[in-house]
């Protein structure tokens, strides 16, 4: 049985010539948001497919939930998909659909009670503050509330694993924090355990140096970390030419001397 929520193996992957991924060995535990930073074409949108089971690895294993998915049917994996929440870059919402049928396409495809699907559409859009939009469709919102509806949808079912790959791209830099504090919440109140892949500094800034807790009030509050700690529930892989060159908590990466580390923490 593993210990993480998410495990890579010796993971190797190759598309022809092309070596995507060298050796890859991470994991992430219960409850811990790992996220994933590197340049273009280091492997970071690759490992998320991985996860879901649309690419298989050449060699190594590949655990999800205790479950080693390496060598899992396509009927497995679709299985398992049903537990996994994806959030993408642009939200990637049917724009024929409203607001309430987007967060709601799993519950119907899988026949459940209209009264049931509402209760959980509201859930979700409550807890990214879009109720109000349920009658909307697509075209109505803007990219940020575009995106925090792709994440009410992620979250239908109840997924204890979600993958974000670079959900804040595009985004103005106040929605891009709106987006991070959802995470926020998600990886401390729900104990969600997530990949987060992104090229942004600042998203990662504010994953691992802000916490969210809940007041005597009742209400949530995203509160920075105590100084000189950024707590043990986010910390980073950095692939580069599909290897793992640094792995700890954000300590670790901030401090780093490796000159290609220095140079991409001062791209943002």
């Amino acid at each position: 049985m593993s210990e993480y929520a998410i495990e890579f193996q010796d993971v190797h992957l190759a598309f022809g010539a092309q070596k995507v991924l060298d050796g890859v060995s991470f994991g992430v535990y219960p409850g811990e948001t790992k996220i994933l930073m590197g340049g273009s074409g280091t492997g970071k949108s690759t490992v998320l497919k991985l996860v879901l089971g649309l690419l298989k690895p050449d060699s190594g294993r590949i655990i999800v939930d205790n479950e080693d998915i390496t060598d899992f049917s396509e009927s497995q994996l679709i299985a398992r998909r049903q537990k996994i929440g994806m959030i993408f870059q642009e939200g990637a919402l049917f724009d024929s659909l409203s607001v309430y049928e987007n967060v709601g396409y799993r519950l119907f495809e899988q026949g459940a009670e209209e009264e049931e699907i509402e209760e959980a559409v509201r859930r979700m859009l409550r807890f990214v503050n879009l109720e109000d939009a349920i009658n909307k469709m697509p075209a109505e919102l803007s990219g940020g509330m575009r995106r925090r509806v792709g994440i009410a949808r992620a979250l239908v079912g109840n997924p204890k694993i979600i993958l974000y790959d670079e959900p804040t791209a595009g985004l103005d830099p106040p929605t891009a924090r709106a987006i991070c504090e959802l995470a926020i919440k998600l990886r401390d109140l729900e104990g969600v355990s997530s990949l987060f892949v992104t090229h942004r500094i600042q998203d990662a800034v504010t994953l691992a140096d802000y916490h969210a807790t809940i007041g005597d009030d009742g209400e949530v509050a995203i509160v920075k970390n105590p100084r000189g700690g950024t707590g043990s529930s986010t910390k980073f892989v950095m692939l580069r030419h599909g290897k793992v060159m640094l792995e700890g908590e954000a300590d670790v990466f901030w401090n780093s001397s490796d000159p290609y580390i220095r140079t991409f923490l001062e791209l943002d």
